[in-house]
């Protein structure tokens, strides 16, 4: 498997969903901006049901068990995860994932899109930018741009449900450059 990668620079964030969107379809555009808002791995991404999402005291909360830790994930979605949400779920009342594959409408079985789909996506649009990117790019961004504001490990680890800092930083992408950048750029 190719080691994919967290979009550092945020105009690439931008660019990856608008070519999602001009060569694929508006719903990858949509999967990926929800996916950076989330921070979950593609195949929890892709079980999410609409009924897994709902408003808790003025705020829409996502609550599903993840798959890989069986561990309960309860996120609070931004506002911009919001508003996806309520965009597809406006454009597609009669849906059941909140990714439901468009050609599982014509059939009796109703699934989510497929993950060799999106993956082949994302590694294409990935090219047209020369990053790499797949599926996990969504979390791994995510992560990044959290330590890159924090300087918190631990968070980025309580939103990753990670439980080794060490493994929070090599998933996320931080390098020794990274590092060398901070003491450059902070100076006491």
């Amino acid at each position: 498997m190719n080691e994919v990668n967290a979009v550092k620079n945020v105009e690439d964030i931008s660019k990856v969903s608008d070519l999602l969107e001009k060569h694929y379809s508006l719903q990858l555009s949509q999967l990926w901006n929800f996916g950076i808002n989330v921070a979950l791995r593609i195949s929890d991404l892709l079980d999410i049901k609409f009924t897994d999402i709902t408003k808790v005291d003025g705020a829409y909360r996502l609550r599903i068990k993840e798959g890989k830790t069986k561990k309960v994930a309860n996120i609070k979605l931004n506002s911009k995860a919001v508003e996806f949400y309520q965009t597809i779920k406006t454009t597609n009342p009669d849906n059941i994932y909140l990714f439901q594959s468009m050609s599982s409408r014509a059939v009796t079985t109703v699934k989510p899109l497929g993950r060799s789909y999106v993956s082949a996506a994302f590694k294409e649009v990935g090219k047209m930018l020369e990053l790499h990117i797949g599926t996990h790019s969504m979390r791994k961004t995510r992560g990044y741009h959290l330590y890159k504001k924090t300087n918190d490990i631990t968070k980025v680890m309580k939103l990753l449900r990670h439980t080794s800092e060490a493994a929070t930083l090599l998933y996320i992408g931080i390098t020794q450059e990274d590092v060398d950048n901070d003491f450059d750029d902070l100076i006491l």
